[in-house]
């Protein structure tokens, strides 16, 4: 992996392995769509602010895994490959009000978390789940709800077979005092409205984890 930036070493390690504290669940989102049909044009967002474009020219990493089927970590609407070294686990008691600022955002509840700590990357992948309804409008409302989004960019692609929107845009870290990118697709499921959020400790672990979020998206099935 290449060299980190020394700032890396001075964020707190507590911090760092604390899963949902890491980008304050509940209050934020993620995403930055993968490459949409070439007559699919992008739409900005709401505020007018300007996005960078999506980079379309990143592969899907190898399978090795896979997540949401029978005797997987997480019980989810849709399965999908995991990259090697990603490691899930299931958001215990997402429902409880108590812990609502951590497990809700906008319309959509957390439901697992893939973290990329073991594969060498501070970030993780996570799964939300809505009650049924449009994937744009749902999407839209999660990305709403992150404190701080600007810039977001939706596209309309493809998860798998399933017809997808994805969203692609940038959020102030408070922790590193500098703006990241994010990015997320939903797909409307048997279940209700599947939202995929790949976020990061700064844009450059985003970048490299990238390939990780477009195993997922390129693998997804309906369950």
């Amino acid at each position: 992996m290449p060299e980190r930036a020394p700032i890396r070493t001075a964020v707190p390690v507590a911090l760092l392995a604390a899963g949902l504290l890491l980008t304050g669940c509940g209050t934020a989102a993620t995403g930055d769509p993968a490459a949409p049909p070439a007559t699919a044009p992008a739409t900005a967002s709401a505020t007018g602010e300007p996005s960078k474009s999506p980079d379309t020219a990143v592969g899907a990493a190898p399978a090795a895994g896979s997540l949401g089927g029978a005797g997987t970590a997480c019980a989810l609407p849709v399965s999908f490959s995991l990259a090697k070294d990603w490691r899930p686990k299931a958001v215990r008691d997402p429902e409880n009000p108590e812990f609502a600022e951590l497990t809700r955002q906008g319309p959509a509840t957390v439901r697992c978390e893939v973290d990329a700590k073991p594969a060498g990357n501070i970030g993780f992948l996570r799964v939300w789940t809505a009650p049924k309804g449009a994937a744009r409008a749902t999407l839209e409302g999660f990305v709403k709800a992150e404190k701080g989004s600007t810039g977001a960019v939706y596209k309309e692609t493809k998860a798998g077979a399933l017809p997808a929107v994805e969203v692609v845009y940038s959020v102030h870290s408070e922790l590193l005092d500098e703006t990241k990118e994010e990015r997320a697709f939903a797909v409307e499921s048997a279940k209700g409205t599947v939202i995929v959020h790949l976020g990061g400790l700064d844009s450059e672990e985003h970048k490299e984890m990238r390939p990780a979020y477009e195993l997922a998206r390129t693998s997804l099935k309906p369950l």
